[in-house]
C-alpha cells in the first residue's frame, strides 16, 4: 500500500514539470504562429500546430491526470459498444411523434396567445 502511494507521490511531484512543458509547447506554438504569420504559409503553420499538439498531448498523457483521462476514454469506448442504437424505422417514428407534438403545442400556445390578446384588448379598450 505504501509503495503504491509513494509511486503516485513520486509521479505527481514531477507532474507539474510535465504540465509546464505542455504549457510552454502550446504557448511557444501560439507565439510562433502570431509572430511568423506572414512569413510562413498557412499549411506549414497548421502542420506545426498538429505536431506540437501531438507532442503536448503525449506529454500530458504521461501525467497522473492524463493517465486517468486516457483510462476514462478507453472505458467510455467499451461502454459505447454496449449501447443499443434504434433502428431507422424507430428513429423515423420517434421523429414524427416529436414533430406532431411540437405542432400541437405550437397551435395550443398560439390559441392561448390569441385568447390573452382578446382579453387584454377588452380590458384596455
Amino acid at each position: 500500500m505504501n509503495t503504491k502511494q509513494e509511486a503516485s507521490g513520486e509521479s505527481s511531484s514531477i507532474d507539474w514539470l510535465k504540465w509546464l512543458v505542455v504549457v510552454a509547447l502550446i504557448g511557444g506554438a501560439t507565439y510562433g504562429n502570431m509572430e511568423y504569420q506572414e512569413q510562413i504559409d498557412l499549411i506549414y503553420r497548421v502542420l506545426i500546430w498538429v505536431a506540437v499538439g501531438a507532442i503536448a498531448a503525449f506529454v500530458a498523457l504521461q501525467t497522473e491526470k492524463g493517465g486517468r483521462f486516457w483510462k476514462l476514454l478507453k472505458e467510455a469506448q467499451i461502454e459505447l459498444r454496449k449501447v443499443v442504437w434504434p433502428t431507422r424505422d424507430e428513429t423515423n417514428r420517434t421523429t414524427m411523434v416529436v414533430i406532431v407534438v411540437i405542432i400541437i403545442t405550437g397551435i395550443f400556445l398560439w390559441l392561448l396567445d390569441m385568447l390573452f390578446q382578446a382579453l387584454a384588448s377588452q380590458i384596455i379598450g
